[in-house]
């Protein structure tokens, strides 16, 4: 079981602009069925955590259908509404107590947090992030979320082309 930190990020590091915007993202030309894309990914996934902005970006842009069938956890103090179908749990519990449950959750399958950043970088700090997997889109955003606020050590495991992307994926490092 690996807990993956899987997103799309600009060259310079920010996986949404300053508004939370992900235009510059849906614009790009990407494979779905390409090297590193995300169907085949998700197949590999047990349970998902998301910050509350990625998961109200979702309700959005999906308008209010929720499109996944694992259970989420969602990092939120803010109240948010629910979807009518899946597994959705709202917490604000420490990164370690969702961890375990996700963990119990998957069934043996691999654990992804959506995003953000922060929330990626908190399960780093806890020693519970294990691969970064980013997708680099060829556009520079100039500010917004970055792509993981922490300082980290990580080892490239695998390349690919995904057309326009260049995609990395990455093993989180032990400190030393």
């Amino acid at each position: 079981m690996t807990t993956h930190y899987f997103t799309a990020t600009s060259l310079d590091g920010f996986i949404a602009t300053p508004e939370h915007s992900l235009d510059w993202l849906l614009k790009q030309d990407f494979d779905e069925q390409g090297p590193m894309a995300y169907p085949s990914f998700i197949t590999t996934i047990g349970a998902l955590v998301m910050g509350a902005s990625t998961y109200q970006w979702v309700m959005d842009h999906e308008k209010g259908v929720w499109g996944y069938e694992q259970p989420t956890w969602v990092f939120t103090h803010r109240e948010l509404s629910l979807p009518d179908t899946g597994d959705v749990r709202l917490t604000q519990s420490d990164v370690r107590e969702v961890h375990a449950a996700m963990v119990e959750a998957a069934g043996g399958k691999d654990l992804w947090i959506v995003g953000g950043g922060d929330l990626a970088g908190q399960f780093a700090d806890a020693g519970l992030l294990d691969e970064v997997w980013l997708q680099y889109a060829p556009v520079t955003l100039g500010a917004g979320s970055p792509v993981l606020p922490r300082a980290l050590d990580l080892e490239l495991v695998e390349t690919a082309r995904n057309r326009n992307f260049l995609c990395g994926r990455y093993r989180v490092l032990a400190p030393q």
